[in-house]
């Protein structure tokens, strides 16, 4: 009896722990995909504290970006803007804005699309600045809020991987409007994770001629195992794999799924990769990876002390004349 006994107390302190450590990888999960959860811990502001305080801050980069986003107001102030919307095949509702190539500036053609994709707990605005160069090179240009941020509806941040399949959405609504359209994919960080997610798919489509990848990481599941380790102070063991359960359950998707590294090794796409050699968020390293992994047409741009996704900032006149040589031969 009494060793019956010990068995049902250590079964059931097993089964405590086991309760606790489910409710934690729960929040943990919820912590770092979840913007709702995150905003009650204001992690939102957490994060955008600490990524500031690991960008470069040095003149030249802030009276840039200063005056980029100054011409990018004022662009706005007359742009023709509508906002666009999409129901996702789990339910969600996604929102974009969309500019309309202005007809004097296409050429007459008007086939050009650029589809703009920002980072991990961003918004559409941020991409403002790049629909502003776009949009003057005579591109249409659609600039979404991904999954779960923004105006747009859902319960995860999808790390590249819901994003790039709800990108197949937008790449058929630019199609309605164009059916020739010649599209070039621009994303920052996450946003261009999931563009060489899209580049990599057995179902990419051909109108799509070229993809921008501006701080790029190799693996989803990698990098939510540093950031644990980062904000948190855990270790990436055992916690980066029970949250991958966690998310297959809670958010139908598993984080290793999410490989820009395995894309990149499928994509016939025309790539140009960029990253600052001064970036502390996501390390220069991992373009170079995906760069010398990558089997399409590819250009590596490493752009001297620049921070993450500051490349723009750092010197803008030869980081848009790089991607408008690299562009001008495959659109």
């Amino acid at each position: 009896m009494r060793r019956k006994r010990k068995i049902r107390i250590a079964a059931a302190v097993a089964a405590a722990l086991f309760a606790v450590y489910t409710v934690f990888v729960y929040f943990l999960v919820s912590a770092c995909l979840v913007p709702s959860f995150m905003d009650k811990l204001n992690a939102f502001e957490d994060i955008t504290r600490k990524c500031y305080s690991e960008q470069v801050q040095t003149a030249d980069i802030r009276e840039n970006r200063s005056q980029l986003l100054t011409e990018t107001g004022e662009w706005l102030e007359t742009a023709a803007c509508k906002k666009i919307q999409v129901r996702t095949t789990d339910g969600y509702l996604l929102t974009a804005a969309q500019f309309p190539a202005a007809a004097s500036e296409t050429g007459g053609t008007g086939e050009k699309w650029a589809l703009l994709l920002h980072g991990y707990t961003g918004w559409k605005e941020e991409m403002y600045q790049f629909a502003y160069w776009y949009h003057k090179q005579g591109y249409s240009v659609l600039v979404p809020d991904l999954r779960c941020q923004g105006e747009s509806e859902g319960d995860f941040i999808g790390m590249g991987w819901t994003d790039h399949l709800d990108c197949e959405l937008w790449i058929a609504h630019i199609l309605e409007q164009t059916p020739e359209a010649r599209i070039v994919l621009h994303g920052q960080s996450m946003g261009a994770a999931t563009a060489l997610l899209m580049a990599g798919s057995p179902e990419a489509s051909e109108h799509i001629k070229a993809v921008v990848s501006d701080s790029a990481y190799t693996e989803a599941y990698e990098m939510f195992g540093d950031k644990i380790t980062e904000w948190f102070h855990l270790p990436a063991a055992p916690f980066v794999d029970s949250a991958c359960v966690m998310l297959r359950l809670r958010g139908g998707y598993d984080l290793k799924d999410a490989s820009p590294l395995r894309a990149v090794r499928a994509s016939g796409i025309p790539t140009l990769f960029i990253h600052g050699d001064e970036d502390r968020m996501i390390d220069v390293n991992m373009s170079c990876e995906l760069f010398e992994a990558a089997a399409c047409e590819k250009e590596l741009f490493i752009v001297e002390g620049a921070g993450h996704a500051q490349a723009q900032d750092k010197n803008p006149d030869v980081y848009y004349g790089r991607i408008e040589d690299f562009l001008d031969r495959y659109l």
